[in-house]
């Protein structure tokens, strides 16, 4: 299984829209980058990802998860681009903002602080387990 983060703006594709969208998921569509188009495509299914409010928020806000791997995305009338298909999986226990992320020294070298505005990024496994134990052990102080 590989790790990914997916950035929304909140206020055109939020968690809780992901959420709404309940077990049929969510087309992860409309990415017009080609180095995030080769991240979804090598994105399999299974694989988990954080979901991260941009723009508004800048914290990562849940765990989803991919259900359809990469297709040609529908509204990309020019045929370049794919998407994948994901559903929400759950909410982090709070809030990682990207404040927490350039603090850390564990994550320097996460695509977040380095390629901050990749829509779509790997993550190594590494990273994943460092910001799920900030956000469960944060919750629980």
């Amino acid at each position: 299984m590989a790790y990914w983060l997916l950035k929304s703006e909140p206020d055109v594709f939020s968690w809780d829209d992901l959420v709404a969208r309940g077990a049929k998921g969510e087309p992860w569509n409309g990415v017009r980058n080609h180095t995030a188009k080769r991240n979804m495509m090598a994105m399999k299914t299974g694989d988990q990802a954080f979901f991260y409010h941009s723009q508004a928020g800048k914290e990562i806000v849940g765990v989803c998860e991919v259900i359809k791997e990469a297709y040609l995305d529908p509204t990309d009338p020019k045929g370049l681009f794919v998407c994948v298909d994901v559903r929400a999986r759950e909410p982090l226990p709070r809030p990682f903002t990207l404040a927490e992320a350039k603090a850390d020294p564990a994550l320097t070298a996460m695509s977040l602080v380095t390629s901050f505005r990749l829509s779509v990024q790997p993550v190594t496994e590494a990273e994943w387990r460092h910001i799920m134990t900030c956000a469960r052990s944060a919750a629980t102080a």
